[in-house]
């Protein structure tokens, strides 16, 4: 395409040559001159001096180094480009002949289960559901139209799978939530029989963990993103639209609000509520309720400002401790003296 034909997909201004022609969409790093790039802050000046043939940039920079597309969201367009000029893979929409199907399956149309796949007794296939090789499909569990399963997934009976949702190789819905009472020193196992429900438009990364509920639901709600190595523990209910970063666990019964985001490491203890929008930084971790638009960090976590003044009075604790010994000594010098 002509980087002509790129801005007005994207709805951008050109800086430059109009009629340059562009073949692929990568990095800056290994952009090449038939390539277009993005470039936001702190990276506008790498943009200009990289060997892609022209960049998409905010439309606040008014003089560019290269040819260049200004336009509002520089990611957004980006994104619409490798959408555009990656090749879709190739995909037949049969079932294949190694695939085991149970008594009463329900399957749609246009779906593609390939290899090695295991459907249960009573378990529903929507319509255009691709099921990559050895994926399990439990008794009574539903998957709903336009998902996709990719390798070695699990999803165990009676767990519900919305519309276009993508699960990430090795990911198991629905194990068991870690219920257990001692008696005598003894563990015995709390039955789980509840599920898990993953309404629309989620996706879940690659080797996660969701426990099914001791009775009712664990529920991940509509348009929540939940990183790799992710474990969210049973009758846990998370918000729409939330973001899960990689390594963060959620204890049983924490009920999440819509909006908001654990950054990666993050932990927390089971049965409390987190509110709306709330933002967690890194290897945060709440022990308590926290209130609607609290952005935490730390641990325990705290306000950020909170937490950074604090982080930032510990740096200084050495010094402060050498201060106090040298106080002391010339204290006892001076009663000595005196």
């Amino acid at each position: 395409m002509t980087l002509q034909e790129i801005a007005k997909l994207v709805d951008g201004n050109i800086l430059g040559k109009a009629e340059i022609t562009i073949t692929g969409v990568t990095n800056l790093d290994n952009a090449t001159a038939s390539d277009i790039s993005f470039a936001v802050e702190p990276h506008i000046s790498q943009g200009e001096t990289c060997n892609a043939g022209a960049v998409i940039i905010p439309d606040n920079v008014e003089q560019y180094g290269k040819p260049a597309i200004r336009v509002a969201n520089p990611r957004a367009a980006f994104t619409k480009l490798l959408e555009l000029f990656t090749p879709p893979l190739k995909i037949k929409r049969e079932v294949h002949s190694t695939v085991v199907i149970g008594e009463n399956v329900t399957i749609g149309n246009n779906v593609a289960i390939m290899p090695y796949v295991v459907i249960a007794d009573d378990a529903i296939v929507g319509d255009n559901v691709i099921l990559y090789p050895h994926t399990y499909v439990g008794q009574n569990a539903t998957i709903a139209e336009d998902s996709v399963i990719y390798p070695n997934v699990t999803i165990r009976e009676y767990c519900r799978v919305g519309k276009r949702v993508i699960i990430h190789s090795g990911t198991v819905i629905g194990s068991d939530g870690f219920g257990f009472i001692t008696e005598q020193g003894k563990h015995s196992k709390v039955p789980q029989v509840g599920n898990v429900v993953l309404e629309d438009d989620v996706e879940i990364g690659a080797n996660v963990g969701i426990d099914r509920a001791t009775t009712g639901s664990t529920i991940i709600k509509q348009g929540t993103k939940v990183d790799n190595l992710v474990h969210l523990a049973h009758n846990v209910v998370i918000g729409e639209n939330g973001l899960i970063c990689s390594q963060t666990g959620i204890a049983g019964s924490t009920k999440v609000g819509n909006n908001v985001t654990f950054a990666g490491q993050c932990g927390s203890v089971g049965h409390i509520n987190i509110g709306d929008n709330c933002v967690f930084v890194a290897r945060s971790a709440p022990i308590g309720n926290v209130p609607a638009g609290s952005y935490y960090g730390g641990f325990p976590a705290r306000p950020h400002k909170e937490w950074l003044r604090n982080e930032a009075a510990a740096n200084k604790a050495v010094e402060l401790v050498k201060k106090v010994r040298d106080l002391e000594k010339r204290l006892a010098q001076l009663e000595n003296k005196n």
